[in-house]
């Protein structure tokens, strides 16, 4: 069974930075896709960013592209969101999820359907 541990969500101001983990374990990491979603207060959750299992392509929603980098480390089975610039807009819970399935292109990944595991989730706040 796979575990998702995401952290370093907090209270940040805007224009500022965060990265975010989150410790995969159970399985071999390096065959899993990982994914950040987000849900802000009153919203339904939503894509943010994926990395590939292989070759580590990636992918990000319009809202982030050019200000979050996502990145993963199969040493130490971690997968990474750094966040730049930030926003009020970005205050939501990120949730981390990992995807055993394998689609040659990008769609699917920006669903939920395509994510079997799921964290628990970490608050980032942005305040103006």
């Amino acid at each position: 069974q796979v575990e998702l541990v995401e952290s370093g969500g907090e209270l940040v101001q805007a224009g500022g930075s965060l990265r975010l983990s989150c410790a995969f374990s159970g399985r071999t990491f390096s065959s899993y896709t990982m994914g950040w979603f987000r849900q802000a207060p009153g919203k339904e959750r939503e894509f943010v960013s994926f990395i590939k299992w292989s070759r580590g392509s990636t992918s990000y929603a319009d809202s982030v592209k050019g200000r979050f980098t996502i990145s993963r480390d199969n040493a130490k089975n971690t997968v990474f969101l750094q966040m730049n610039s930030l926003r009020p807009e970005d205050t939501a819970v990120y949730y981390c999820a990992a995807s055993e399935s394998y689609f040659s292109g990008a769609y699917e990944y920006t669903r939920e359907a395509a994510y079997v595991y799921w964290g628990q989730g970490t608050q980032v706040t942005v305040s103006s």
